[in-house]
C-alpha cells in the first residue's frame, strides 16, 4: 500500500531530473553570472558571465560570454570577451573573440577577426626550464 515502485523515477531526485551524473559536460547559460572560481573534472560551455578563475578538461565560450579570470584547460574554444591569462595545450580563438591577457599554448589556432592583447608564448614538450644562455667562445 504504502511502497513505492521501482519503474517510476521519483521527479524529486536531482540525479534523476537533471541527468547530471551522466552528462559529459556542464554549461553556464546566457543569463546566468557566476562570482568565483569554477574547477571541473568535465568539459564546460559558457554563454554567460564568469568573474573568477576556470579550471576544466575542456572549455567552450559563447560569442556573447565575458570570462574575467585565469583560463587553465586542456582544450580551450574562446568566442567571446576573456579579460585574464590563458593557458591551454590546444587553444582555439574565434572569429569573435576579444582576449585581453597572456596566452600559454602548445598548439593554437587563430581564425581571421580573433583579437589577443597579451603576450603569446608557446608551452614545449620540455617547457621553459631546459633553456639555457650558452655563451661565445670567439668574444
Amino acid at each position: 500500500m504504502f511502497s513505492k515502485s521501482s519503474s517510476t523515477p521519483s521527479a524529486a531526485s536531482p540525479g534523476t531530473a537533471t541527468g547530471a551524473r551522466h552528462t559529459p559536460f556542464s554549461i553556464i547559460g546566457g543569463d546566468v553570472v557566476v562570482k568565483g572560481d569554477i574547477e571541473a573534472s568535465i568539459d564546460l560551455h559558457i554563454d554567460g558571465r564568469v568573474e573568477g578563475d576556470i579550471s576544466c578538461a575542456a572549455l567552450v565560450q559563447g560569442a556573447d560570454s565575458r570570462i574575467a579570470g585565469h583560463i587553465t584547460a586542456k582544450s580551450a574554444r574562446i568566442g567571446g570577451l576573456v579579460e585574464g591569462s590563458i593557458t591551454a595545450q590546444e587553444l582555439i580563438v574565434e572569429a569573435t573573440a576579444r582576449i585581453t591577457g597572456d596566452v600559454s599554448y602548445e598548439v593554437i589556432s587563430i581564425a581571421t577577426g580573433g583579437q589577443i592583447d597579451g603576450r603569446m608564448s608557446h608551452i614545449g614538450a620540455e617547457g621553459a626550464a631546459s633553456l639555457k644562455l650558452v655563451k661565445s667562445e670567439a668574444g
